[in-house]
């Protein structure tokens, strides 16, 4: 079969298709089991937030999904009002169940009782985080946790971010780099030249954005956390809990018996002495603050004089 392109890794993050996000969104059962990574990084996100001196009234979780890290804010914040946006209208629904029950999605799922609940009832709207429904200078915390490369312009995105910020407002998020699923596309290589996974922006790119976007100081940071597997289906099954593939330029045939034969072969030949299939995780970490706007909407310049006396 002739395959799109010879690199995978160029294709342009336009390429996603928004839609088809939402789709593979509409069954939060479905990427229950994946939930254990974006609590894990929400925690590390977390320990981050500890470092800033923050009080906000107003807290925007952009992806916000099932709503657990609404949970996790309104602990740490319990005065401030919380608001979701996510572009699943399945995954508010989930967030709802979730604050309404004071039980994670996935702590439900398995029957267990945790006794959280939001001081306060939520916004949650049905939205493109590149888009929403607020107004501007309204929000003291922006919070976003591997949502960011799901949606096809990043740099839209920040400049949406940075008009709802408040002044002095603060941003923090976190999302995949461009190693994620690496032992996943060396397999898929092996067989054709379709994109099985995003095309993950780089740090850099990501700290360039947010500075043309108008943000001040930005702080990037990643890691790399490895995951290991006793077996292929187990690994296939995570990656498909945490999204699919939802590129327009995506192989929409299903594999032949010979080529999922090898690929399944090259991830088991990637044991390690432990015996488990290693797969990556690339987490980027970024925050940074709305400055003081130095121009007007208009391209004024603004100029201000401080008393002295």
């Amino acid at each position: 079969m002739p395959s799109p392109s010879s690199n995978t890794n160029a294709l342009p993050a336009a390429s996603l298709d928004l839609q088809r996000v939402g789709r593979l969104f509409a069954a939060p059962q479905r990427i229950a089991r994946s939930g254990f990574l974006r609590r894990e990084i929400s925690s590390r996100m977390q320990e981050r937030l500890e470092l800033v001196k923050l009080s906000p009234q107003e807290v925007l979780d952009a992806g916000c999904g099932e709503g657990d890290d609404l949970c996790a804010l309104n602990q740490r914040y319990p005065s401030a009002r919380m608001t979701g946006v996510d572009v699943s209208a399945a995954m508010l629904v989930a967030s709802r169940a979730s604050i309404e029950s004071g039980k994670p999605t996935w702590q439900r799922l398995i029957g267990k009782w945790l006794p959280v609940k939001l001081g306060s009832n939520p916004q949650l709207l049905h939205s493109d985080f590149a888009g929403m429904p607020l107004k501007g200078n309204a929000i003291d915390l922006l919070w976003s946790n591997l949502a960011l490369h799901w949606h096809p312009q990043p740099l839209q995105v920040f400049a949406e971010w940075q008009r709802v910020l408040r002044v002095n407002g603060l941003l923090m998020f976190s999302c995949f780099g461009p190693d994620t699923f690496r032992e996943l596309r060396q397999a898929f290589a092996r067989v054709d030249d379709y994109p099985h996974t995003l095309p993950f922006t780089d740090m850099h790119d990501l700290g360039d954005m947010l500075l043309a976007a108008g943000f001040s100081e930005p702080v990037m940071d990643m890691e790399k956390i490895t995951v290991t597997y006793e077996s292929v289906d187990d690994l296939i099954a995570d990656v498909r809990a945490f999204g699919g593939n939802p590129l327009a330029a995506r192989r929409l045939g299903l594999l032949g018996r010979e080529s999922g034969k090898r690929v399944m072969q090259t991830l088991e030949a990637m044991r390690g002495a432990d015996g488990e299939i290693p797969l990556t995780f690339e987490v980027i970490y970024g925050h940074a603050f709305k400055p003081v706007p130095t121009i007007t909407e208009q391209g004024e310049a603004i100029v201000r004089f401080v008393s002295r006396r």
